[in-house]
């Protein structure tokens, strides 16, 4: 007998690792490619040709059965009632309707699909997404288009004086020709267009500020706090559960909290620093591009400076107290503990702390949106607000999909700085390489 094999312990590590990774891809990179595979196509949801990805030429079943019927009906009814000397042109264009919506039907995939979205619509159900579109060569949709134009512009040449409906027919026209789908593959359009963008790099430059500068005084006063509830002293679980206060409220309420206290006219903080002469007037806070970006920045310290506290906190609770205890031995002062004990046994807490801050600050949405919504003039908007009016507000999911491309990428090179030139020792537990 052959002997048995067994897995060795890399292996097994493998094995019991692979979970992770299926759910790290489906939940964090799939999402990623999904977007970047989007912004290569020009989808818009206000514009019923665009509102999903299409390689190649096509037909919108569905409107075509609700336009063209109508279309023809209406050609016929102008027909009966038109003068002699019009009624031949409008016999001549029926005609060349009708060459064009036998061309059409005579699609294998339009006259299949055409049937069923007819039936479905008689009895008034909804046609599903499987029959709505159906594929033509390419010839076929140019040549539509092109005729279509050419009898919308001989339709609109006639006096309006001798048709009954002439805009009814340039309405139905119209709306055969927009039922031709075209190919929306866009390609780095998007990426090009956002390079050359003073829109999209005030947001970076604007991201960028919220985030240097918010993270350093949560660093500063986090730390500050952190230490001073890691000293004993009575009441110290209430004075802890009372900083984290801030933290626990959710970030829409917070921001709604302090849209309010720095209001113009009724804001108790905008009162608070007119009077101490922090701000020229009550209305500046909110209303100027500087103190709008300070305002900003102020909420969001606020709110997230416990958790930076939380997390140092965490830190110096594993340093052992043997190592202070032997320094004020060799008569160090406080000072010099702090340099030379605490802050180097913290390095790792606080290489962890800042980059679960700069990332978060950096896709920061909610507290912005609520507080300035971007204003005034664009002054704090962020990349992730820009993403989504673009994407949400205009409708725009190519666009919108490209600039949360945009979003990872950078956030990705955040961590590789935070990993490669500040956490080697994180990553290595401490050895060199």
């Amino acid at each position: 007998m052959g002997k048995k094999r067994s897995l060795s312990e890399k292996h097994i590590g493998y094995l019991l690792v692979l979970p992770a990774l299926v759910v790290i891809l489906v939940i964090a990179i799939w999402p990623v490619l999904r977007s970047f595979w989007m912004s290569l196509y020009d989808i818009r949801l206000n514009d019923p040709t665009k509102l999903q990805i299409q390689s190649s030429y096509g037909i919108d079943v569905e409107r075509y059965a609700d336009t063209v019927p109508y279309l023809m009906n209406a050609l016929d009814s102008e027909i009966r009632q038109a003068p002699e000397d019009v009624k031949g042109q409008l016999q001549s264009l029926k005609s060349d309707l009708g060459e064009l919506k036998k061309a059409v039907e005579g699609n294998p995939q339009v006259s299949e699909r055409l049937d069923e979205v007819n039936e479905l619509l008689n009895n008034f159900q909804p046609v599903p997404e499987k029959l709505k579109y159906a594929r033509v060569d390419e010839e076929l949709a140019l040549k539509i288009r092109q005729e279509l134009e050419r009898i919308h512009t001989e339709i609109k040449a006639i006096d309006a004086d001798k048709l009954q409906k002439q805009n009814d027919l340039l309405g139905l026209v119209n709306g055969w020709r927009e039922t031709i789908i075209e190919p929306n593959f866009v390609g780095f359009k998007y990426y090009l267009e956002f390079a050359n963008s003073s829109r999209m790099w005030n947001a970076l430059a604007n991201t960028t500020i919220f985030t240097v500068i918010s993270v350093f005084l949560e660093l500063a006063l986090g730390l500050w706090i952190a230490v001073l509830i890691n000293k004993q002293f009575r009441g110290r679980g209430i004075v802890r559960a009372a900083v984290l206060v801030p933290w626990a409220l959710p970030t829409v309420i917070a921001a709604l909290m302090w849209k309010f206290l720095f209001d113009g006219q009724n804001g108790v903080m905008a009162k608070i620093f007119a009077e101490i002469g922090l701000i020229p007037n009550m209305g500046a806070l909110l209303t100027t591009k500087f103190w709008s970006m300070f305002a900003v920045i102020f909420a969001d310290v606020w709110k997230t400076t416990p958790f930076m506290a939380l997390l140092l906190l965490a830190g110096l609770q594993t340093i052992p107290q043997s190592l202070y205890e032997a320094a004020e031995v060799d008569g160090a002062s406080k000072t010099q503990q702090f340099f030379k004990i605490t802050l180097p046994m913290l390095k790792s807490t606080i290489l962890v702390a800042l980059l679960f801050r700069t990332l978060d600050a950096f896709r920061v949405f909610d507290l912005v949106y609520v507080l300035t919504g971007g204003g005034p003039a664009n002054s704090t908007e962020t990349i992730s607000i820009f993403a989504y009016k673009t994407m949400f507000a205009q409708l725009n999911f190519g666009a919108g999909s490209a600039l949360s491309v945009v979003v990872f990428i950078c956030v990705a090179l955040i961590s590789l700085v935070f990993v490669k030139l500040l956490g080697s020792d994180l990553i290595s537990d401490g050895r060199r390489r």
